[in-house]
């Protein structure tokens, strides 16, 4: 789960990539947006039914405690919201995600806290 997210989800959606798309590429902004979307929709997608036939998984993506995986995930979600993903498809993942943010460690590290 932890490499679909860092190597399939992220790559595609990172400031630099969105960057190019923008400046070189000369795309606009609601075209960026769109690509965004559509590559956050197909990983969260697979995430989703992945995260739903695991039986293994519990308040996180593996069981009652955190793991890279979660780790991964949660700046996903944060940028999924950013742009506007609609994520009532993926409840696993929100449900997920609402657990890390209530432990310290995840609330000390959310992208709006930093400087």
């Amino acid at each position: 789960m932890a490499q679909l997210i860092a190597c399939d989800i992220h790559p595609l959606n990172n400031l630099r990539v969105l960057q190019y798309l923008e400046g070189p590429l000369a795309q606009a902004p609601g075209t960026r947006d769109a690509w965004y979307r559509h590559w956050i929709d197909a990983g969260f997608a697979a995430l989703e039914e992945m995260l739903g036939r695991d039986a293994s998984r519990g308040r996180f993506c593996f069981g009652e405690s955190p793991t890279i995986a979660d780790v991964c995930l949660v700046p996903q979600v944060f940028n999924a919201r950013r742009f506007s993903v609609e994520l009532s498809a993926y409840p696993c993942i929100v449900a997920i995600d609402a657990a890390c943010r209530e432990l310290a460690a995840f609330e000390g590290a959310a992208p709006e806290k930093q400087t």
